[in-house]
């Protein structure tokens, strides 16, 4: 027959204890919200009561969080000036090479040039009109993966390089942000050696909020159906901390911007 067991003296209390901390949570409001600006906290009154569903005492904020927590991020600039200074600082500190030119016609030679001190034999690109404009001048084989066979991995692995433009760039971390719809898919950016892309000044934004922000506005209910941020080259350190470049995708990165 067996015996009925009881609960324990010291089991019991313990049990208690983690319910009247969770009566407790329940009951008194939470701190505002860490943030700088404490302007941005609109409500911070406590009540021993728990909250009515008409008028809750707790804390909350009068701004989205992304930008409440703004003050405590990396800077990505407050006018075209700054933002364009930032990103391409940050790019240069990632490894990134950056070729700043005036005008497309300056960007056409600029292009033409790395292909051949590179000596690049054969390049892919995407039909995008500012990318097309850009290799008007270039001496070697291109390869269209806007084509009918663009999926074809085995032709992007044997051009030197891909070209592509890009939704926006970010200033605060250095980041291009690549599309599957606005940049060639998913293989241009990632299978050959080297990655080059072209981009206007008008596409930098300070945050990665904010280029989330200008996705939505931009596509609607439709993004595409890949969204990358690339900031640098591809790079590792698992193996002794020793920075390798090239170890997931392109050795190389190269922004061609156009800010003139």
């Amino acid at each position: 027959m067996s015996t009925p067991t009881t609960t324990p003296d010291c089991s019991r209390a313990s049990r208690e204890a983690i319910l009247g901390r969770l009566r407790e949570g329940l009951r008194v409001a939470a701190p505002p919200p860490h943030v700088l600006d404490r302007t941005l906290v609109t409500h911070t009154a406590a009540s021993p009561q728990p909250p009515a569903a008409e008028s809750s005492p707790f804390p909350t904020l009068s701004v989205l969080p992304a930008d409440a927590g703004r003050p405590w991020l990396p800077d990505g600039g407050e006018t075209p000036g700054e933002r364009l200074a930032i990103l391409v600082d940050n790019l240069e500190k990632l490894r990134a090479v950056v070729h700043r030119c005036g005008t497309t016609a300056e960007a056409t030679i600029s292009v033409a040039q790395l292909t051949r001190e590179a000596d690049w034999q054969r390049i892919a690109w995407h039909n995008d009109p500012l990318v097309a404009e850009v290799i008007g001048e270039v001496s070697c084989e291109t390869y269209l993966v806007d084509s009918s066979d663009c999926s074809d991995k085995r032709q992007l692995q044997t051009c030197d390089a891909g070209i592509s433009s890009c939704e926006l760039l970010v200033a605060q971390t250095g980041s291009i942000l690549a599309s599957s719809r606005f940049s060639g898919g998913r293989g241009l950016s990632i299978l050959p050696p080297v990655h080059v892309v072209i981009a206007r000044a008008e596409q930098i934004v300070s945050t990665l909020g904010d280029a989330l922000e200008v996705m939505k506005q931009q596509h609607g209910g439709q993004l595409p159906s890949m969204l990358s941020f690339i900031t640098g080259p591809s790079r590792t350190g698992d193996i002794e901390r020793i920075l390798v470049l090239g170890a997931h995708g392109p050795k190389e990165l190269h922004v061609v911007l156009i800010d003139g």
